[in-house]
């Protein structure tokens, strides 16, 4: 099924926000800074946190394996795309993230991308990982498993290596679904849904575990986790026979290609200051930059998926995989920026979902 993109990535529009730089002026322009928004650092002193986050021992291991994208989404804070063949990563970095797996034996190894199976050497790396005891995560965009016929036995080899498969679903109609991801999404993610269903991803009992992922379409934080799983698996039942385990809502971070639209539509100072609102100290304790390692597809290492969109490396000297010691590592502070509000706005924000 082929897939018409609505984007292009902000690299190769020539878009000044490909440079990271610049989109930190924006989220800390002077101007704004105390007057409208209040710096995310001086809002979690005022919870005790004056001398910011310490984070815990890792339990998961996140790695950005790649760019490559057979999408261009509105809203990727990846700035993922069909032209972003650089930017993966090679087997030798791979195998450092392996070796490092194995020897903390850290349980969760979380694969993101770009589509995270365009990489040559994805499967390698899973099945690499599961033989570790590890369990593998795939950050899934479903129209992949329908790009292209070297990919439609993705289903059976996610199921051969008990991968958790998160999928990406920004709605359960075509209108919302292909106005953020591009035309003829929303059918090819269906029809993918179905293929893992038939394998047994979502089915009760079956130790397959099928996530969905929601994104709000719109400069809006998103409603209620629950009534959002509720209602999404009423509908997705209803109209097309298909289950699933669970749904994360996830806000859409200001930056990237998000930013790019909130700053076109006019909408950026409305949403930052619809995150400043929300800001809740209950999600502190959860917040995912403290128990991940994020691993660049190059082999930076950084506090979280976010982060390393903005090229914030970890605060220590422990910041490549090359130099990777985990007492360093564990023995830093977290980096903050005003981005972070969105990750404790409301119930909070994780690459799970809420996280309070």
């Amino acid at each position: 099924m082929s897939v018409k993109q609505r984007s292009k990535t902000l690299s190769r529009s020539n878009n000044e926000l490909a440079d990271t730089l610049i989109q930190l002026n924006i989220l800390n322009d002077k101007e704004r800074l105390d007057e409208s928004f209040v710096p995310f650092r001086k809002k979690i002193a005022e919870d005790g946190l004056a001398n910011g986050i310490d984070p815990v021992y890792p339990d998961i291991f996140q790695l950005n394996i790649g760019k490559l994208c057979n999408q261009t989404c509105a809203h990727c804070h990846v700035d993922a795309g069909p032209d972003k063949k650089v930017e993966n990563m090679d087997k030798a970095t791979l195998e450092k993230c392996l070796s490092i797996i194995k020897k903390y034996q850290i349980p969760i190894v979380d694969i993101t991308g770009g589509a995270p199976e365009m990489n040559p050497h994805f499967r390698w790396f899973v099945e690499e990982c599961t033989a570790a005891g590890a369990k593998v995560m795939d950050r899934c965009n479903l129209t992949i498993i329908e790009a292209h016929k070297k990919y439609s036995d993705l289903p059976q080899f996610f199921a051969d290596n008990k991968v958790e498969v998160v999928s990406s679903l920004p709605y359960f109609t075509a209108s919302r679904t292909d106005g953020q991801r591009g035309d003829g999404v929303f059918e090819a993610s269906i029809a993918a849904l179905k293929k893992l269903n038939e394998v047994g991803y979502g089915v009760e009992g079956s130790g397959l575990t099928l996530n969905l992922v929601f994104n709000p379409s719109g400069a809006f934080l998103p409603g209620d986790q629950m009534e959002l799983e509720t209602e999404f698996k009423n509908q997705l039942k209803r109209r097309y026979g298909i289950v699933f385990n669970n749904l994360f809502a996830i806000t859409n971070l200001p930056i990237s290609r998000f930013l790019d639209y909130l700053l076109e539509s006019g909408n950026y100072t409305q949403y930052m200051t619809d995150l400043i609102d929300a800001y809740n100290p209950t999600t502190l304790d959860g917040l995912m930059c403290r128990n991940t390692i994020s691993v660049s597809w190059d082999g930076h290492v950084y506090d979280c998926d976010f982060n390393q969109m903005l090229d914030l490396k970890v605060a220590s000297p422990s910041n490549h995989l090359d130099n990777f010691d985990m007492d360093q590592f564990v023995n830093r502070k977290v980096v903050l920026n005003q981005h972070c509000y969105g990750c404790t706005a409301g119930a909070g924000s994780s690459c799970g979902g809420e996280v309070a």
